[in-house]
């Protein structure tokens, strides 16, 4: 093969992967998107299960300790995040959470046993759809704590029950 036909070729493949370079990025974004747009649809018709099994796991952590769980009241907006390394997405929803002294334990007559404590509730967009572990972040609402963990998660929406 002769010299002239080398720099051909060579710039043939470099302008190649110039253009799949140029397109992979929106490519990348519009899946992105698509995938946002079907994770929020199954958050939706997913809400009430993954509310109660909330509950349920979070109830049972035995966190805060000395405490029983009452009621979770979840707020209706839904804050959205992406881990900003692996791409999973986050849903991060307000709850209103009350608990109770368990008879002969540490909390037993404390006063602000009865408060009501603010905290985010968290759920995992994985493979198998929508999860929980019961994770609670007290003393944040979703705006917060998705500022407090910036360096690992970004902002990618907000959606309220309609």
């Amino acid at each position: 093969m002769s010299t002239g036909l080398w720099i051909g070729v060579v710039a043939a493949v470099v302008a190649a992967l110039a253009v799949a370079g140029a397109l992979w990025r929106p490519l990348r974004a519009a899946r992105r998107e698509a995938r946002l747009a079907r994770a929020r649809q199954q958050f939706k018709l997913q809400r009430e299960r993954l509310e109660a099994k909330f509950f349920s796991l979070a109830a049972s952590s035995g966190k805060p300790r000395g405490l029983r769980w009452v009621d979770c009241d979840f707020d209706n907006l839904v804050t959205y995040a992406r881990d900003r390394k692996s791409g999973q997405l986050s849903a991060f929803v307000g709850v209103t959470i009350s608990f109770e002294a368990i008879e002969g334990g540490l909390m037993e007559g404390v006063e602000a046993v009865g408060n009501l404590r603010a905290a985010t509730a968290v759920f995992i967009y994985g493979r198998q759809g929508w999860e929980t572990q019961g994770r609670v972040m007290f003393n944040l609402n979703p705006s917060e704590a998705i500022a407090y963990y910036v360096s690992l998660v970004e902002l990618v929406g907000n959606e309220g029950l309609s």
